[in-house]
């Protein structure tokens, strides 16, 4: 949602700006990108070195902060606030816990009363940033989830059922009781979805918020790579720091550093995104929060800058 009110806010101050963004999750975008169909792109997920060699000279420029949440629907506890930690998450997700009076949860939960009744798994049925991002703090906290199942943008998973994109699952969640999926903490917030407090790394249990994401990311930004440098493990899962919520992640937008490599840019419309960008990592970064989005920390819109500043056009630079 931030691209889409970035698009729209910008043209307001812009009108000769013609922008078109497309919410089809970080595979199909990595995917269009590669294939040249569009000028950016946009993903939850750093590229994979896979990745990156089918696309040399791509630059990573993250543009906001979020977290993915788990979220629930359990009549009987209609409040968010139930407890959780990565271990149990992982069994939850793997089959291996299947009732929600599990005495694993219900030991986390002793103020609950919960329900004897099955788990129903939400999934995503697209290749996803979300999945990417979920799967690689089930696998930095399970042992289990890490041998069987990995990280990625797509794994094979052996419970639930699948829905498309953050809107589909939190629509199933919302639709149907005694589910549990996970989505982007703006879209539970904005379909009013409760979702659990998940303990972190030093052992607290931690609500996913603007405050709790920022944290888990602003004790780690000094170790980010250059934009053209290699971004393929860049995680703040299961981040340290007592007020850390345990699954953050940078969203980037992908460029190539010559900007001539996309065969439906001139130099005009190469000028006219990166002004866009610039405008979207420094002014369009108060419009996040809003939408469940944590402002880029002024190191990361430096970083930004320097990467937007070596992109060229034909050998000459842009800005």
């Amino acid at each position: 949602p931030l691209i889409d009110t970035w698009r729209v806010e910008y043209q307001k101050v812009h009108p000769e700006a013609n922008i078109n963004y497309q919410s089809i999750g970080s595979g199909g975008g990595i995917k269009q990108f590669t294939a040249k169909t569009v000028d950016f792109g946009a993903t939850d997920a750093p590229l994979s070195k896979n990745e990156s060699h089918k696309v040399p000279g791509a630059v990573h420029i993250p543009e906001t902060i979020g977290s993915v949440v788990a979220a629930y629907n359990i009549p009987s506890i209609p409040e968010k606030g139930l407890k959780l930690t990565g271990e149990v998450l992982a069994d939850i997700f793997l089959g291996k816990i299947t009732k929600w009076n599990d005495p694993r949860i219900q030991a986390l939960n002793k103020d609950k009363t919960l329900p004897a009744d099955d788990i129903v798994v939400v999934h995503r049925s697209d290749g996803s940033g979300t999945t990417y991002v979920w799967t690689d703090y089930l696998s930095s906290v399970s042992p289990a989830w890490k041998e069987q199942l990995g990280k990625g943008k797509s794994v094979q998973w052996p419970v639930g059922i699948g829905a498309p994109g953050n809107e589909g699952v939190a629509n199933a969640i919302k639709g149907s009781p005694n589910t549990i999926g996970y989505v982007e903490l703006g879209y539970a917030l904005t379909t009013k979805t409760p979702f659990a407090f998940i303990q972190n790394k030093e052992g607290k249990f931690v609500e996913p918020s603007l405050n709790s994401t920022k944290a888990a990311v602003e004790a780690n930004v000094a170790s980010l790579p250059k934009g053209d440098g290699d971004w393929s493990n860049v995680t703040f899962v299961n981040a340290a720091g007592a007020d850390s919520y345990p699954i953050a992640s940078l969203t980037y937008l992908l460029l190539y550093k010559e900007m001539s490599t996309d065969p439906n840019l001139d130099q005009g419309k190469a000028k006219a995104l990166v002004d866009f960008i610039s405008w979207a990592i420094t002014d369009g970064q108060k419009m996040g929060p809003s939408l469940g989005y944590v402002p880029l920390p002024d190191g990361v819109v430096k970083l930004d800058q320097d990467t937007l500043k070596s992109l060229t056009f034909k050998g000459q630079p842009i800005t």
